[in-house]
């Protein structure tokens, strides 16, 4: 069964163009070192909940959108080696400060999809 990374954050309108280039890159080096899939989705419908929702829960302002994304690899064991890859590739050791989002209100993690259909 395949292994999944998910992230959500908020990245502000104005660098939406800048997040986008990011992004590509970001694909493509994960996607050279082995991971089945790179996904980037925009929000588009994602409502402002009363308790909980993805807006609150990476704490976007009204001039940032919430951006949610996934990678697909083999397993969990190739997900750990591809990710080590990805984080030793220099295309990606950019400067923190230049990041087009607060990279501190990021939410990721790893998950085990238990139906796949």
């Amino acid at each position: 069964m395949s292994y999944v990374d998910g992230f959500v954050l908020a990245v502000p309108k104005a660098n939406l163009d800048s997040y986008k280039k990011m992004a590509q890159m970001g694909g493509t080096v994960w996607m050279e070192h082995g991971a089945l899939a790179y996904v980037e989705c925009i929000g588009d419908d994602v409502p402002y909940g009363e308790l909980t929702s993805f807006p609150r829960a990476v704490q976007a302002k009204d001039d940032e959108i919430v951006v949610f994304s996934w990678v697909v690899y083999e397993s969990r064991q190739s997900r750990d080696a591809v990710m080590a890859k990805v984080m030793a590739d220099p295309r990606l050791n950019g400067d923190l400060s230049t990041m087009p989002f607060d990279g501190k209100r990021m939410i990721f993690g790893g998950f085990q999809p238990f139906i796949e259909l």
